[in-house]
């Protein structure tokens, strides 16, 4: 019972079967691979788009940096423009009384302490404090009768927090050991 059309002489009907499931097999190879292939260049390409847009946003960042750091100071110096022209108009007067100057020097220092602290400056004014090496530093010692010693009896310059951070230290005179 050879069929002669469908086997070669040297085939045997077991071999025709396995022939024929190794060339399924393949079949199922080649489709998983062309799966494989391109499930792999969709990665790939995802990769790549990732990859530029994760460069643009790192270039967008640093440009977003660079002009923050270039306009940081914007508001703050807005801010100080009219203190600014009242110095200028103050400095343009010519004669005038002294205490009207005083008066206007007064008001002008004023509204620049209130826009430092609307921008986190506080002073510091230790004066009949102890003396705190954290925020203040200490140029001399003098006689102080009724004064703790190491009590701070004289600012010689105030000193300034921004923001919870030390800007510069007090210079202050305490008081020392009788």
């Amino acid at each position: 019972m050879h069929n002669s059309d469908s086997q070669s002489p040297n085939e045997t009907p077991e071999t025709g079967a396995q022939n024929a499931a190794a060339g399924e097999e393949l079949e199922a190879l080649k489709a998983k691979l062309a799966e494989l292939e391109a499930g792999n260049k969709e990665l790939r390409e995802t990769v790549l788009r990732e990859k530029a847009e994760l460069e643009n946003q790192r270039r967008r960042l640093h440009r977003d940096l660079e002009q923050a750091r270039r306009f940081a100071n914007e508001k703050l110096l807005n801010d100080l423009l009219p203190v600014y022209d009242s110095l200028e108009r103050g400095l343009a007067v010519e004669g005038g009384d002294v205490a009207a100057i005083r008066e206007g020097l007064g008001l002008t220092l004023k509204e620049l302490l209130r826009i430092a602290g609307n921008n986190g400056l506080v002073p510091v004014d230790p004066l009949d404090q102890p003396l705190d090496p954290e925020r203040h530093h200490a140029v001399s010692m003098v006689e102080a009768p009724g004064k703790s010693p190491g009590t701070v009896v004289a600012v010689l310059q105030k000193g300034y927090v921004l923001n919870d951070r030390l800007l510069r230290p007090a210079l202050v005179s305490v008081a020392k050991d009788d």
